[in-house]
């Protein structure tokens, strides 16, 4: 699912090339992407798109008159830019706003649609969708502590919260929870006051660097390579491949369609945590240590 850095980008470009703009037309190629009941899709054309902003993961267009029209990507959404009007590609496309200047569409890779779109016209119904989390780039440390601790979860569950954090998924929490030098697995009610200074430091950093860097790689394009694996990357997406501070074998814990990657030496004293699947299929022969796996793997060759 795209994060911050992404959606970021996303804002950018899509600001760039279309704000001050009326709506020509908005189109459901697929109309199970529509959430709302009313407003109706009349309602929004010809209305000048004043900006597009960020609800947490979820990209919201305002028009004039408190109008807006919110996209969240799910997994597999992406957004797709075709700079002449009208123009878009009928293969995954699900929905499309038609300006003078290019057609923004929304594709769905796979077969499961779990992208959707939210219209509303007033403020106060638009904020239902807002899950209360807190944007880490203005947060203070005693916010972030008092936030981080509001229930005993591990900080794995505790970054991707939406109802805690806002714009932090899968891939990010990884990278946050290295730089920290942090388990995943670690109970936020547990940490003293030098983690949790770490983790606030570490929050900041990561998606302020990410953000940077892809806003340079972009440039002035749109958004084309939109994924949770990144080239540079310190753990995420990176299984058994060497920690780029340690040299140890970046290690997972997998859980329905999602894992969280970690190096063990770095954020855990050298201790590999249980996989559900695996542990429990091993159960004796599981190595709970650096060191036990690696010998394992010397005894493999």
């Amino acid at each position: 699912m795209p994060e911050l850095p992404d959606i970021t980008l996303y804002i950018d470009a899509l600001n760039q090339r279309l704000q001050g703009q009326p709506l020509i037309d908005l189109q459901l190629q697929n109309p199970f992407v529509l959430r709302t009941v009313e407003p109706v899709i009349e309602q929004f054309r010809d209305r000048r798109l004043n900006q597009v902003t960020r609800l947490g993961k979820r990209i919201v267009f305002e028009f004039e008159g408190d109008y807006r029209a919110v996209i969240h990507l799910m997994i597999a959404g992406r957004l797709q830019w075709y700079p002449t009007a009208g123009k878009k590609s009928g293969r995954k496309g699900i929905l499309s706003l038609e300006f003078a200047s290019g057609t923004v569409q929304l594709t769905e890779a796979g077969s499961k649609r779990r992208a959707s779109l939210h219209l509303f016209d007033t403020a106060s119904t638009f904020k239902q969708l807002d899950r209360g989390g807190l944007e880490i780039e203005g947060i203070r440390l005693p916010a972030f502590r008092q936030r981080l601790t509001l229930r005993n979860h591990t900080l794995k569950r505790a970054l991707t919260d939406p109802g805690l954090f806002s714009g932090i998924g899968n891939a990010y929490s990884d990278e946050i929870l290295h730089r920290a030098r942090l388990s995943p697995v670690k109970l936020t009610q547990k940490l003293n006051a030098e983690e949790i200074k770490q983790l606030h430091r570490a929050c900041k950093q990561v998606l302020a660097e990410w953000t940077k860097t892809l806003r340079r790689e972009n440039g002035d394009l749109f958004p084309a390579k939109v994924t949770a694996f990144r080239d540079g990357m310190a753990v995420h997406g990176r299984y058994q491949q060497p920690c780029p501070d340690c040299g140890t074998a970046i290690q997972r814990i997998r859980y329905v369609s999602n894992e969280t990657n970690y190096c063990p030496r770095c954020q855990n004293d050298g201790k590999i945590l249980a996989d559900r699947s695996l542990s429990r299929l091993l159960k004796q022969d599981w190595p709970r240590t650096v060191e036990a796996l690696e010998e394992k793997q010397i005894e493999g060759k």
